[in-house]
């Protein structure tokens, strides 16, 4: 098949692309930067036309869904395939996605019961996984300078997600904020189930729109004003404060190795590695690490975050706050670790830091199963069989 592949720099893309390329699939890339993801997105909407025009292609991909490209496609009669790893992505919410040529795999199964009506024939659930022949060729061929640079007790990779709070915009109105600040202390203690939402009542909505800058939805969109507040505010600042009160506490009591791009002053115990280079250091990291903790960000109701199967991949021993899909894929303590509050998370990484022949049959066991039943090889054949 001749696929024609839209990227945006996605850290997902490469691993497609190459799975499809050994699948025997031609892909064919536009490069240039999705500036625009809206309707009105002339040079997108001139670049996937042109290449339609010039070449016949079977289908185009992208990593998350873009309505631009999902018009070009519905006018060519070329099926659009999309896989969305993110959450929010607000350009779910276009009526694009009712487009007839649409195939959109969304990760998370909560985003996939919100959006399958609008398109019942074209939107489908489908997990992520990891490219175990990349990553298995890269981790064999580790040094022994690897193994003294990355070895760690405890690790964290990822955002802190202090640049990604518009909530902290939020003046002025104390009662609002009260409000708003005893719902996020609320979602903090819960885990397996999202409230955000159902604590936005239309009082509240109204006044949260006129203390901030707000979305603001495309004219041809569902305009859902409460999920946009639940999960590009709220969502983000329970991530933001999830992150960092819970590696503060575990940097207070155990050797924590930060790899991040974002402000990491609130955390001063804890040893700043600066970033990981997601194709070729990151994957060590989850090795040698004894403990790597995950924290899925909040606006991912119920689904496994790419960084679960990133570290399960690469042979590392996962700790990760509680999803209600893991016991979906896996066998809570015996493929990998989660916990549901700041207690039984510095309880476990305590236990497993002392167990380490414990540590590491999870570790294998979390490996084999996502290797050997949820690769992404697997992902994107089932992907191709729903095309």
């Amino acid at each position: 098949m001749d696929i024609l592949f839209y990227r945006y720099n996605s850290i997902c893309e490469p691993d497609m692309i190459a799975v499809l390329a050994r699948l025997g699939h031609k892909v064919s890339e536009v490069t240039e930067e999705m500036a625009n993801k809206e309707l009105g997105a002339k040079r997108q909407m001139e670049l996937v036309s042109g290449a339609l025009k010039a070449q016949a292609y079977q289908a185009v991909f992208s990593v998350n869904f873009f309505p631009v490209v999902s018009e070009v496609c519905n006018i060519f009669h070329v099926p659009y395939v999309c896989w969305v790893v993110d959450c929010p992505v607000m350009e779910l919410y276009s009526h694009s996605i009712r487009n007839p040529w649409n195939r959109i795999f969304l990760f998370d199964y909560a985003l996939y019961e919100e959006f399958c009506q609008e398109n019942p024939e074209g939107i489908f659930y489908l997990p992520l996984g990891a490219d175990y022949q990349r990553l298995d060729a890269l981790l064999e061929g580790m040094t022994e300078e690897d193994r003294k640079e990355y070895a760690a007790e405890v690790s964290f990779v990822g955002s802190l997600y202090t640049e990604k709070c518009p909530y902290n915009r939020l003046k002025g109105d104390t009662y609002l904020k009260g409000y708003l600040d005893g719902v996020i202390e609320a979602q903090l203690k819960i885990y397996g189930y999202n409230l955000l939402e159902d604590c936005i009542t239309d009082e509240v909505l109204e006044g949260f729109q006129k203390a901030v800058p707000f979305y603001q939805f495309p004219e041809r969109a569902a305009h859902n004003h409460r999920a946009a507040m639940a999960h590009l505010y709220l969502g983000n600042k329970v991530t933001e404060q999830e992150r960092l009160r819970l590696l503060k506490r575990v940097s207070e009591e155990f050797e924590l190795d930060l790899y991040t791009a974002s402000d990491f002053s609130p955390l001063p115990r804890a040893h700043y590695r600066g970033l990981a280079k997601t194709a070729t250091e990151m994957p060590k990291i989850f090795r040698l690490s004894k403990v790597n903790l995950n924290f899925t960000s909040k606006p991912i109701r119920t689904g496994l975050p790419l960084r679960v199967w990133d570290i399960l991949g690469a042979g590392g021993f996962l700790l990760t706050n509680f999803q209600s899909e893991i016991p979906e894929y896996f066998e809570v303590g015996k493929d990998l670790e989660t916990f549901a509050s700041e207690e039984e998370l510095v309880e476990k990484v305590r236990y497993y830091l002392a167990h380490g022949e414990e540590r590491e049959k999870i570790a294998r066991n979390g490996y084999q199963k996502a290797k050997e039943q949820y690769s992404l090889e697997t992902r994107i054949r089932q992907m191709l069989e729903c095309l």
